[in-house]
């Protein structure tokens, strides 16, 4: 008895120190990642640069969907602000309730503060077990898991681009700099179809800047980052094994031309992450290869 008291001990205080040294690491990288944007002025360039494009383009707007993530939230005020039409859409797919509590809150906001501003609920859920239905079944569902949570964003990109064509809008990207270009932390073809990105090229502290500086709502500010596409509270972290903060500065060390064998501990650890999955990834952040004729072949 007494020793398994004191193995107990014993693992309260491994755990413990862990959780701290955990936490100290996360904040040691937060505290390298440190942004110099004149937050403002970025704001309003993004804002000319929408609109700009958008009368050029010939169109009434814009349509984008609203997960209740700081992404879309950023994305989808910039877009308010240009006073172009902006449809805001909400398409649950077995969406945790906070998820779709805060992005009806946000549109509540956004429909507050701006005349220009309408939503419409799409309920997925039913398109997406109709689809499974239709699908052969296989040997092994867990083989088909991240099959089917990539098509729940691909599910949504044909909705967003429904009523971009129904109201002559653009359909607005809310991917960041890390995740498109990082890691790719996204799906190809889903939160990835569509006709321009306004955030592309901010990192995702840049973004929380924007949102603080934008009045997001607080709710969506703390919230863990996630891609909501597995039904349950797994975040982006989990899923990555790295924070953003320590991917942005993996993605500055390897534009300075590091490798691994340049660092030890969480840092060669978060290193190594980022360079798998951006290799990995590369098909993403590509142009669609073509396969070139020869001349004499012609």
């Amino acid at each position: 008895m007494i020793c398994t008291c004191l193995k107990g001990g014993i693992l309260k205080i491994l755990i413990l120190t862990y959780k701290v040294l955990s936490l100290w690491g996360k904040v040691n990288f937060f505290n390298q990642i440190k942004t110099s944007m004149k937050t403002e002025k970025v704001i309003d360039h993004i804002v000319d640069w929408l609109k700009d494009y958008a009368v050029k383009a010939g169109t009434k707007g814009f349509v984008i969907g609203i997960s209740g993530g700081i992404d879309s939230a950023v994305t989808s005020t910039l877009c308010a602000k240009t006073g172009l039409d902006l449809l805001c859409l909400e398409m649950p797919i077995y969406q945790a309730e906070n998820q779709e509590t805060r992005a009806s809150n946000h549109i509540g906001w956004l429909m507050e503060n701006f005349d220009n501003v309408k939503n419409q609920a799409v309920d997925l859920t039913p398109v997406f077990d109709s689809l499974i239905a239709a699908l052969p079944s296989v040997d092994n569902e867990e083989d088909r898991f991240m099959p089917l949570a990539n098509t729940r964003a691909r599910l949504r990109m044909t909705t967003l681009y429904y009523f971009a064509a129904l109201n002559g809008y653009l359909v607005a990207g809310t991917g960041n700099k890390v995740e498109d270009f990082g890691v790719g932390f996204y799906t190809k073809y889903g939160d990835g179809g569509v006709d321009l990105s306004p955030i592309a090229d901010l990192m995702k502290t840049e973004v929380y800047d924007m949102a603080r500086f934008l009045g997001i709502n607080q709710d969506i500010v703390d919230a863990p980052p996630t891609d909501g596409l597995w039904g349950d509270d797994r975040t982006d972290e989990d899923q990555i094994g790295a924070s953003y903060p320590e991917l942005e500065w993996a993605m500055k060390m390897n534009d300075e031309g590091k490798n691994a064998d340049d660092f030890s501990n969480r840092e060669k650890q978060v290193f190594s992450i980022f360079k798998r999955l951006n290799s990995a990834n590369q098909h993403k952040m590509q142009p669609i290869p073509i396969c070139t004729i020869p001349n004499d072949l012609k």
